[in-house]
């Protein structure tokens, strides 16, 4: 962390260059509030950020000397493909560049000297054609640090946290995931990072699996056998959940402020009512990492890269949150 100023320090990469990643990071850079907010280390090279900064319509400043006051290139020309990036797709040279840079980001996780990672927009065609073997980037950063606790995905609107407790796998899967020991570990999970994330006391609802939270059995046992069971033993641990409720009401009752987080049981149960009450807003935090790595919930959106009209809200949001925890983080280092 930056012990001089007690400031989190930052470390942001520009995403796929194929898609709107590095635009919406030339935005975010723009804006002095940002650059005051933390010690911001990018990890590029002055090529991506040139054009970033065309694309945008503004000027990126950065400089080597931390003292500057603006952020600090880490230089990764030596790591550039030397195919020329394609635009609007997806492409194995900018799946490498995309992990190359996040690579060198965990190496700081590493050696303690980033407090916080933000990274744009990723496409997942392009990581696997770079050779990620893993479903998703939350699987590799967890090879890449050599973590082996309980992680997940977060997701999080202004006033609304979701968990999940199975994510990217095949519905056919959900079933097998939705066990006692995975929903206390989400429904700790959840309740931790609200909590590193200033709340005191974080309401959380659960979600049932069943329509209808099954009907007391009749359209399956897995509220009564499994997630009532997990969230009274998440309860017996001081932690403040309630449910399971039926999946088709409980973001009616969240929106209306009833829980700062909702647990949920597979990826689109809270994936749908969040992006329907904030698409231009929301932010996934990888959860049980050793810092937050924060990103915009949308994703590369291909079709208006280069046309000026790319949406900095979520973002704007990630940048926030990362700074927030990384700086709750830094403060206790």
């Amino acid at each position: 962390m930056s012990t001089a100023t007690n400031r989190p320090r930052i470390a942001v990469t520009l995403g796929d260059p194929a898609g709107v990643g590095p635009e919406l990071i030339a935005k975010l850079l723009s804006r002095p509030e940002n650059t005051a907010a933390a010690d911001i280390v990018l990890i590029s090279d002055e090529t991506e950020l040139k054009a970033a900064g065309e694309d945008a319509g503004v000027a990126v400043a950065y400089a080597s000397d931390p003292a500057a006051g603006v952020p600090v290139l880490h230089d990764n020309s030596a790591g550039r493909p030397v195919e020329v990036f394609t635009r609007r797709e997806p492409t194995e040279a900018g799946g490498r560049w995309a992990l190359d840079n996040l690579r060198i980001a965990l190496g700081m996780v590493k050696r303690g000297e980033a407090d916080a990672i933000l990274f744009a927009p990723l496409n997942k065609t392009s990581l696997h054609l770079a050779g990620m073997t893993e479903n998703d980037e939350l699987r590799w950063f967890e090879d890449v640090l050599g973590v082996e606790g309980f992680t997940s995905e977060l997701n999080v609107l202004p006033g609304l946290w979701t968990a999940r407790v199975t994510s990217h796998v095949s519905l056919a899967e959900v079933d097998a995931g939705i066990t006692h020991e995975n929903v206390v570990r989400a429904g700790r999970l959840l309740d931790q990072v609200l909590r590193e994330s200033g709340l005191q006391a974080p309401r959380i609802g659960v979600c049932a699996l069943n329509p209808h939270a099954g009907e007391n059995g009749r359209f399956g046992r897995h509220e009564l056998d499994v997630i009532a069971p997990a969230v009274a033993g998440l309860k017996g641990e001081g932690i403040d959940a309630k449910g399971p409720f039926p999946s088709d009401t409980i973001f009616l009752r969240a929106r209306a402020g009833e829980f700062d987080g909702v647990l949920t049981m597979y990826h689109d149960q809270g994936q749908i009512a969040m992006k329907l009450m904030g698409f231009d807003g929301g932010v996934t935090i990888a959860g049980g990492l050793p810092v937050p790595i924060c990103t915009p919930a949308h994703g590369t959106a291909f079709d208006v890269v280069g046309k000026g009209i790319a949406h900095t809200g979520s973002i704007q949001n990630a940048f926030d949150l990362a700074v927030r925890i990384g700086g709750r983080r830094a403060a206790t280092a």
